[in-house]
């Protein structure tokens, strides 16, 4: 048992009884599985219950390749000729053996994930086991498979489709049934399923294509494998949450697209009712997701869209209700876009793709709202975006957009009530972008809240795009477990740590045992000038009942300003820490209470801002620092950097208010760049 005795404790305390109930079930269903495990080398049994003829059932309509961009096409073969010359990056690690992977490998640690034992024994969670398994499952998404069948079919160059017909059949022969790390986590399976799915759509006027799939016994035992394991093992209860609907949906494109087997239909119905389910139950009424993760909320909205457009090609429609969901959930990702195209950093985010068929380092988010353009509409507001390879493609399969009957809204939401998501932004007329994302909302979904993170009433701010205070990110999962805890602290976020410890108690690295829930007690947003915000917690409240933390946050566009003011309340007395993290392309100079921020902006002229710190405290500056981490920036998932992170330590006895605020200085035409002054930081150790 590699967790100790305390965290099954918890993840049990964190269960209804229904869900104890299925846990059990789910575990003798894996007995009474276990012995149709294949092992490594064994032939594979034939599949059962298949029908004839077997098709692709929805191939790309003719005069599609001429739709798509010129430039788009360009970047995705150029992406393609990249990845056979050995370039992949998996999470921000190098795969120079892309194109004859080692299926098991973490580039991380260098270790091999397990490959010839039971999956059912395999604890994942475990990286002295498996290494690093984001890393080690990433590849076997198959996302560089599409990528090289989408290029295939721009070029019918055969060296795409004979490396994709190379590596299935490899892929296939070392993950048979149950054996392996492959085979321990449905979102994989689920996701897997939809990319070869694609791969055979795109791959369809190749020779080898029918030899590859619907007459290989292979691939069909694999086909059938994977659906039957995520109709028997479902994400339900507390883990009921972006891994219900990726299941669903890879259920659904599987069924639609290869319905070869006697029981495909009653497959396609039940995860159909499966899926509606889950995006209805992952969404907020506002269309926020509920996991509060805004990197989630795009994966969700993206494989949603996946589904319904092959529902859609297939003649069986998903319901208008979630169309609506989906429709609400890209009207709340359009509007949390800054001027420069990017969203918010909350909770964690891992960079998950539904399916890529563009070039993968175009913004998954413009490809989103592409594609969603593309199948159910945008509104006039909508940041503007080109169509893709992928927005092309799978526009191709909507015979029609169907009518939707969520009410769109007529301007860019700026707070999102049920999510306690609150925008304040200047407006168009006022100069650059000033834009400010505010936390006074729930701590996350579900009793465990898995992707959340310590970070109740936390502001990011940008300014023309440019990030200014910012949410350090996510970094890493399953292993580091100093650094997953670090950044999901309240010290690696821009609010107030109390007597030292997080507004919320961690349990274990997907879980925690208490909420810091917070409320929003005032907006005024949109184009009311100045924008203010004000919200409280009382996450602390289990050191003390007193214990309470208001923050207002106003935005002064015009003046280019936005303040926070802070009001701490609490007895007998208390310690506090306040926390403002600097972004990574932001110089910075300390003295006598007021930093000073020197940046280039994307027009490539120099930026300078103040920010004046809350008198009263003893402020320090911290960067890279490791014993313990603070002072750092995670762009992706698997990657950090080092960046200037202002801590601000005091004590008080009843009421503290504390006054933050950050004044752009405006250009002066013909001047010379401003530059921070020199800024003495502690490291605590390598800052790399």
């Amino acid at each position: 048992m590699s967790r100790p005795v305390t965290w099954y404790a918890q993840r049990l305390l964190r269960m209804s009884p229904a869900e104890v109930a299925w846990r059990v079930g789910d575990h003798a269903q894996q007995v009474v599985w276990a012995p149709r495990r294949v092992r490594p080398g064994d032939p594979f049994p034939p599949a059962e219950g298949l029908l004839a003829p077997r098709v692709l059932a929805s191939p790309v309509p003719p005069g599609t390749r001429q739709q798509v961009p010129p430039e788009s096409a360009l970047r995705l073969v150029a992406a393609a000729d990249r990845l056979l010359a050995g370039e992949w990056d998996v999470l921000g690690s190098s795969r120079p053996d892309v194109v004859d992977p080692d299926w098991f490998l973490d580039p991380v640690t260098g270790r091999r994930a397990p490959s010839d034992v039971p999956s059912f024994g395999i604890d994942h969670r475990d990286e002295h086991v498996t290494g690093n398994v984001k890393a080690v499952w990433e590849l076997s998404r198959h996302h560089h498979l599409t990528v090289l069948a989408a290029a295939w079919w721009l070029t019918t160059d055969p060296r795409y489709a004979e490396t994709v017909a190379a590596q299935l059949r490899s892929w296939w022969a070392a993950n048979p049934f149950l054996t392996g790390i492959h085979w321990t986590s449905g979102i994989e399976l689920g996701v897997r399923l939809t990319s070869w799915v694609w791969v055979r759509r795109l791959l369809d006027d190749w020779p080898g294509v029918a030899a590859l799939f619907e007459e290989n016994p292979v691939a069909l035992a694999q086909v059938r494998w994977h659906q039957e394991y995520l109709t028997a093992f479902r994400s339900r209860g507390s883990s009921a949450n972006n891994h219900a609907v990726a299941e669903a949906a890879g259920r659904v494109v599987a069924a639609c697209a290869f319905p070869w087997f006697a029981e495909s239909e009653g497959w396609r119905r039940d995860a159909t009712l499966q899926l509606e389910r889950s995006l209805t139950a992952n969404t907020f009424p506002s269309g926020v997701n509920r996991e509060l993760a805004s990197d989630y909320h795009r994966f969700v909205a993206e494989l949603g869209l996946v589904a319904l457009v092959e529902a859609d090609a297939s003649g069986h429609p998903l319901s208008t209700g979630a169309r609506d969901v989906l429709v609400r959930a890209l009207d709340a990702g359009a509007a949390m876009l800054d001027v420069a195209g990017r969203p918010p950093r909350q909770g964690d985010g891992d960079e998950g793709r539904a399916l890529v068929l563009d070039d993968p380092d175009e913004n998954p988010w413009t490809s989103l709202l592409s594609l969603g353009a593309r199948t159910v509409g945008g509104c006039a507001w909508w940041p503007s975006v080109t169509d893709g390879v992928a927005s092309t493609l799978l526009g191709s399969l909507v015979s029609s957009t169907a009518p939707v009957h969520a009410d769109r809204p007529a301007t860019p939401p700026r707070h999102f009530k049920d999510a306690g998501l609150t925008l304040l932004r200047s407006a168009p007329g006022d100069g650059p972008e000033l834009w400010c994302r505010c936390d006074g909302g729930p701590h996350g979904f579900l009793s465990i809240a898995a992707h959340a993170h310590a970070d109740a009433l936390s502001v990011e701010v940008r300014h023309d795009g440019v990030e200014l205070l910012v949410d350090p990110g996510t970094y890493c999962y399953h292993g580091e477990p100093e650094w997953r805890r670090y950044f999901r602290s309240t010290r690696a976020h821009n609010t107030v740590e109390v007597d030292g410890v997080d507004q919320a108690v961690a349990a274990g690295p997907f879980m925690w045992s208490t909420h810091a829930d917070a409320a929003v007690d005032h907006v005024r947003a949109g184009l009311e000038r100045p924008q203010t915000w004000r919200a409280h917690h009382t996450a602390y409240a289990r050191l003390h009942p007193s214990l309470r933390h208001d923050r207002r946050v106003t935005l002064d566009g015009p003046g280019q300003r936005l303040i926070v003011t802070d009001n701490i309340a609490g007895v007998p007395s208390h310690t506090l820490r306040m926390f403002w993290h600097v972004g990574p392309d932001v110089e910075v100079g300390l003295e006598d209470g007021v930093a000073d921020l020197a940046w280039t902006g994307r027009d490539g002229e120099p930026s300078h801002a103040r920010l004046v710190l809350p008198a009263g405290l003893d402020w320090s500056a911290h960067r890279g620092e490791t014993d313990p981490p603070l002072g750092w920036y995670s762009p992706r998932f698997g990657t950090r950097v080092p960046t200037t992170t202002l801590v601000g330590a005091g004590a008080w006895t009843s009421t503290l208010d504390l006054r933050t605020a950050l004044v752009i200085v405006p250009s002066t035409v013909g001047a010379a760049p401003v530059r921070a002054a020199p800024l003495a930081v502690r490291t605590g150790g390598e800052a790399s």
